[in-house]
């Protein structure tokens, strides 16, 4: 069993004086049955946050670019992925995830809300993919419905793209993540042209009388093509676990409920996994902060450090530093 924890720890003072103090039990039971097998070490610029690189790892998505600093850095092709998953199959075409959001225009800077907080039903979702779909096509891009949140999107010019995440970009400022290749002009046309057509769209007339935010632009990322041989294995025989509780406090820097989703995750899946270990089970947790993934693991060592992990006491706080 293998349990994948994205947002375990932020960089932000709010988020450390919440965690300090905090008590996690079986958490922490865990890490003291627990020795660290390797660390995933990034910074708070990479386009592609350490919880999705190390998913990405683990599915064969990563292609090596030994050219590069962080090889793959934005280019993990999880719309051609999720296709996959769907059933159908992507070939070795170009795809990408076309996220429906708001910007809120300040004075000098743009910030991208998170559009899994938008809460779009999918009869919004459609409506608004059906007018701006002839915009996408103009500039040969073939877009498609996937879910509420989300659309798919099937270009040559997503080959090769490196994007950001979703979760990289909601709650920052988009000048920081915007693509700034010459393939993606066709891209940032278009989310200009998409503040103007559904400034008066009527879901988005609709919402804003509802006291709901709009949405006025798109996100693009998870771009690029499967890599060869590449068969991506059904979730449900997927022996990783992702746990997701801690993801929307952590972008909307609520950090009372980041600690109380922490604590439903300590009760639970937490809690699983240290069932595991405690049976004799063989046991891995990966936990991500905004830079480094470190993944643990109960894999037999030395007597010395047996008693070390057996009798000593390790909260998550203290590794905050590492992740």
């Amino acid at each position: 069993m293998h349990l994948l924890i994205p947002f375990a720890c932020i960089n932000s003072s709010g988020a450390h004086q919440a965690l300090q103090g905090t008590t996690l039990p079986h958490l922490e039971k865990l890490l003291s049955r627990m020795s660290e097998l390797k660390t995933d070490q990034g910074d708070l610029q990479t386009l592609s946050p350490p919880h999705e690189r190390t998913h990405a790892h683990l599915l064969g998505l990563m292609q090596p670019l030994p050219t590069q600093a962080m090889p793959n850095d934005g280019r993990i092709p999880w719309a051609a992925w999720s296709l996959a998953q769907s059933g159908r199959d992507p070939g070795n075409g170009a795809w990408a995830l076309i996220s429906p959001c708001h910007w809120t225009v300040n004075s000098d800077h743009i910030v991208m809300g998170d559009p899994q907080a938008l809460g779009l039903s999918e009869a919004e979702s459609r409506a608004l993919l059906q007018s701006v779909q002839p915009y996408f096509e103009e500039d040969g891009l073939a877009i498609e419905f996937a879910k509420p949140d989300q659309w798919l999107a099937h270009a040559e010019l997503f080959r090769g793209m490196a994007s950001a995440s979703v979760d990289r970009v909601a709650g920052a400022n988009i000048d920081d993540w915007l693509p700034k290749m010459a393939q993606a002009a066709p891209l940032r046309r278009l989310q200009n042209e998409m503040q103007m057509l559904l400034y008066t769209h009527p879901v988005n007339d609709k919402r804003t009388a509802r006291g709901l935010q709009t949405v006025n632009s798109f996100w693009v990322s998870g771009t690029g093509a499967l890599p060869e041989r590449t068969q991506p294995v059904p979730s449900s025989n997927d022996p990783l676990q992702i746990a997701s509780d801690l993801r929307n406090a952590a972008i909307a820097q609520d950090w009372v409920g980041w600690i109380q989703a922490w604590k439903i995750l300590d009760r639970t899946q937490c809690a699983a996994l240290l069932r595991e270990a405690e049976a004799g089970n063989y046991a891995r947790l990966t936990l991500c902060g905004e830079s480094h993934a470190m993944t643990l693991d109960t894999r037999k060592t030395g007597f010395f450090d047996r008693i070390k992990r057996r009798f000593g006491h390790q909260p998550l706080y203290s590794l905050r530093d590492k992740l």
